[in-house]
């Protein structure tokens, strides 16, 4: 797309659109099709991130909740979302950690929250940077649509 080494956003969008101005409306289209479904696809990214970030905010405040009980205390243990089995804590200060494919590491408690927390800072993070990459191709999805519009008309208006 639009080249820029320095200046500002302003000149940035003043060159797309004369780059936009530029394609044939079959690029235009083509062009829009293709950043409609990168938006998308980023869209459903954002949707993942946040329901990682709060699965791991339920998970941290559970080992929170576990770190206040006492050893020996009668609780239901889930084994799925759904099934639960009575159990006793029999040590509270050591937890198993899911770090993904299957993999559990055995952590101290605090190791798990810290663990946790790392896990939410980097998802904001990336959350973040995808939400200013979603806006920038929203923006050329979005000029590239006015072009074509525009260009639509002026063929219309010729025939």
């Amino acid at each position: 797309m639009a080249s820029r080494k320095g200046g500002s956003a302003g000149e940035g969008m003043r060159s797309l659109e004369l780059e936009l101005e530029k394609m044939s409306v079959e690029q235009l289209k083509a062009l829009k099709e293709q950043t409609d479904m990168e938006v998308n696809l980023l869209h459903d990214s954002l949707n993942n991130i946040r329901t990682a970030t709060s699965r791991l905010d339920i998970a941290s405040t559970a080992l929170h909740d576990l770190s206040l009980r006492p050893q020996g205390k009668k609780m239901l243990v889930p084994l799925t979302a759904s099934l639960y089995v009575p159990g006793t804590l029999d040590e509270a200060d050591k937890v198993l950690v899911d770090v993904g494919t299957g993999y559990f590491i055995e952590k101290t408690m605090a190791e798990g929250k810290d663990y946790c927390d790392r896990k939410i800072k980097l998802l904001k993070s990336n959350f973040d940077q995808l939400i200013e990459i979603a806006t920038k191709k929203k923006k050329v999805a979005d000029e590239a649509g006015v072009i074509l519009q525009a260009k639509l008309k002026q063929m219309a208006a010729t025939i």
